[in-house]
């Protein structure tokens, strides 16, 4: 029975009770005498509620002397019929906490869920505003219908903060990988319907091994699309059905795009069904926030680690479809690629390239370095020199031959436990075979286990990516052969986060004094702890073995790499860092901290978390590489970046959006 007058116009249906009990606050809020002397004057008709009870309303709504109009007032304005109708749809899933209220903006970087404020609806798009449910809501038919009402009839996002309007960037994002998704499983089922001759559907997924070949006739035609791309396609939609099942689900879910579900399809196609889950597994957990660069570097190593013996198959393999190809540029210009060719080679090539492209510029010639490194690509395939003042046409290849120092990386460094790499000064003329062109300071990481022949465990290349580990023990071999190569152990923790460093010196410090071993009767390392226990606190002092005969012993001192509790020990007194501390930031970050970039930590700035003039120390706990870039946008006021005592990165947006970025993930 309704609990006070009932209004001239009662809305739906004319019932009453579908009104809200009590007389609706307005701007003279009804007190509690007042609201009991009417429930005295109407006694005869109706039993009055009890004003002491705690509960008067079992729908929750407050009695009306308990609203405060200046409360009113300042957190609120009247919910309007469709924004009404758009909280009691958020309400019946479950999205705003079972009462039609809106979330109220935050501002930029602060945490949490926002705060609800009774009858208040800031916009259609608050349930997108970061930590709200739809900002997680996996894609789904529901999420689109929120985020196609957030939007409007105008697509303008009326009311929307910049970080709702952010979320709801996302929710679109997970929206177009579901619909992906939702496509590849009926192409799965076009395939099933499409069996090979004599392969019918079969296992758990029904699918057929093969499908026949005119299928992607059929695709072609429906979808006016090329050969390759509906090739792909059944690919994809096959593999996600009968070998990558979590892959399925994130792609599904929106956690990954069509792209990154296709990185991840291209890798593990030489793999088994088995082989290709346990694969998955690796790198599902970050998959979703990884670039495509960084995703195609994280599950190329989990294959290795599965299956490298594959791994090195594949490679082998491809080797022998090696090719030089061009095409026309859409820009009227021209394009020159070489395909599969060895790693070590092209690192070498490069290297060139960019040598003799920084004698371009040293000698006069305008451009940008891109420009110069395509203008040095053509006179070493040419034999030119296009230097200014050169005679037209002059050719030989002396002078690409002697362009000088190469692009150096730093000291190289190993890992997993005590790894090892190598590398050469820069100077050395680059043209020759894989040992000389590897020699390029080219930064080589291979686990210890993997070195000393007592695994199968990949390596990694700057420049290049990981790489099997027959191919990474080629390598250290080469390296190993050249006196000039210089060689480091980094020591990593279970995730691959580099713990401790070290370089390594001849021993008593003296390399023309140190005898040499006996020559051995073929290559091999050894790494074996040393007299001393090292640094406090670091990992003692261990012998590095060389590769080749004749090698010298060389010692290596193993440093902490703190990350957490810092004890400063090799903060620098002024603004710039010394070699050591240099060194050991970018062994702890290999590439550029921002959250999306992949220059080596080698060719980024030492940034200062807190700006030294601002008091921060030159110190790792206040230190990482940025390329210049990110250096820029981190100095910007609207933007915020932390450094974590774990050594993460969290960057915080203009629109209140946090992403964190962590120290690399070496091979283990």
């Amino acid at each position: 029975m309704p609990q006070g007058p009932a209004p001239a116009n009662p809305g739906r249906d004319g019932d009453p009770g579908r009104e809200p009990r009590g007389p609706v606050p307005g701007p003279d809020p009804v007190s509690k005498e007042e609201w009991l002397a009417w429930c005295a004057a109407t006694a005869e008709k109706d039993e009055p509620p009890d004003p002491d009870e705690e509960e008067s309303d079992p729908d929750g709504l407050p009695g009306p002397w308990e609203y405060d109009l200046a409360q009113v007032v300042a957190e609120g304005r009247r919910i309007t019929a469709d924004e009404a109708a758009a909280c009691a749809r958020a309400t019946r899933l479950g999205l705003l906490g079972g009462q039609p209220v809106g979330l109220e903006r935050r501002g930029p970087g602060q945490p949490g869920s926002a705060r609800r404020s009774p009858g208040e609806h800031l916009s259609r798009a608050a349930g997108f505003a970061t930590g709200a449910l739809l900002d997680t809501m996996p894609g789904c038919n529901a999420l689109a219908g929120f985020a196609a009402e957030a939007a409007g009839d105008d697509d303008r996002y009326a009311g929307a903060s910049d970080d709702e309007v952010a979320g709801v960037i996302c929710a679109w994002d997970r929206l177009e990988a579901h619909m992906a998704a939702r496509k590849h499983a009926a192409v799965a089922e076009f395939i099933r319907r499409r069996p090979g001759p004599g392969h019918p559907p079969a296992g758990p997924a029904q699918m057929p091994p093969v499908w026949d070949e005119f299928t992607a006739n059929e695709l072609r035609q429906i979808l006016a699309e090329s050969g390759g791309a509906v090739e792909d396609m059944l690919a994809l939609a096959h593999d996600l059905e009968e070998k990558l099942p979590g892959t399925r689900e994130a792609f599904r879910d929106g956690i990954l795009r069509q792209s990154k579900a296709w990185i991840i399809a291209r890798a593990t196609d030489l793999l088994d069904a088995g082989e290709a889950r346990a694969v998955e597994a690796m790198v599902l957990d970050r998959a979703g926030r990884l670039t495509p660069a960084g995703l195609r570097a994280a599950i190329a190593r989990a294959v290795m680690e599965v299956a490298p013996e594959k791994a090195r198959k594949r490679r082998e393999e491809a080797a022998r479809d090696a090719r030089v190809e061009r095409w026309a540029e859409d820009s009227g210009n021209a394009a020159l690629m070489g395909r599969e060719l060895p790693p070590a080679e092209v690192l070498a090539a490069d290297q060139k390239i960019t040598a003799w492209a920084r004698q371009l510029k040293k000698a006069g010639l305008e451009g940008s370095m891109d420009e110069l490194r395509a203008r040095a690509y053509l006179d070493i395939l040419l034999g030119q020199d296009s230097r200014p003042g050169q005679p037209a046409g002059h050719g030989g290849a002396g002078p690409v031959d002697g362009a000088g120092p190469v692009d150096g990386d730093g000291p190289a460094d190993g890992d997993g436990g005590g790894g090892s790499a190598g590398s050469a000064a820069p100077g050395q003329d680059l043209a020759g075979p894989i040992p000389a062109g590897f020699a390029g300071r080219v930064t080589l990481t291979i686990p210890l286990a993997t070195l000393t022949g007592r695994a199968d465990r990949p390596g990694e290349m700057a420049g290049i990516g990981p790489i099997d580990p027959w191919l990474a023990r080629d390598l250290a071999r080469a390296a190993a052969g050249n006196p000039r190569s210089t060689w480091c152990v980094t020591v990593t923790d279970e995730q691959g986060h580099a713990i401790g460093h070290g370089c390594a010196r001849p021993q008593g410090g003296d390399e023309t004094k140190r005898p040499k071993p006996a020559a051995r009767d073929g290559p091999g390392f050894t790494f074996t702890a040393t007299g001393g226990p090292g640094p406090p606190g670091g990992y003692g002092s261990w012998r590095l073995s060389g590769g080749a005969g004749g090698q010298r012993d060389l010692i290596v001192t193993l440093d902490p790499i703190t990350t957490r509790d810092c004890d400063h020990r090799f903060a620098a007194p002024g603004h710039d860092p010394g070699v050591k501390l240099r060194h050991l930031v970018q062994v702890r970050y290999a590439m550029c901290t921002g959250p999306t970039c992949r220059r080596p930590s080698t060719q980024a700035d030492f940034e200062h978390n807190i700006p030294y003039e601002s008091g921060g120390r030159t110190c790792l706990c206040n230190a990482g590489p940025k390329c210049r870039h990110d250096h820029r946008l981190k100095q910007d006021p609207r933007w915020k970046v932390e450094q974590l005592p774990s050594g993460d990165f969290r960057w915080t947006t203009p629109t209140g959006r946090q992403r964190t970025t962590e120290p690399t993930r070496y091979p283990v």
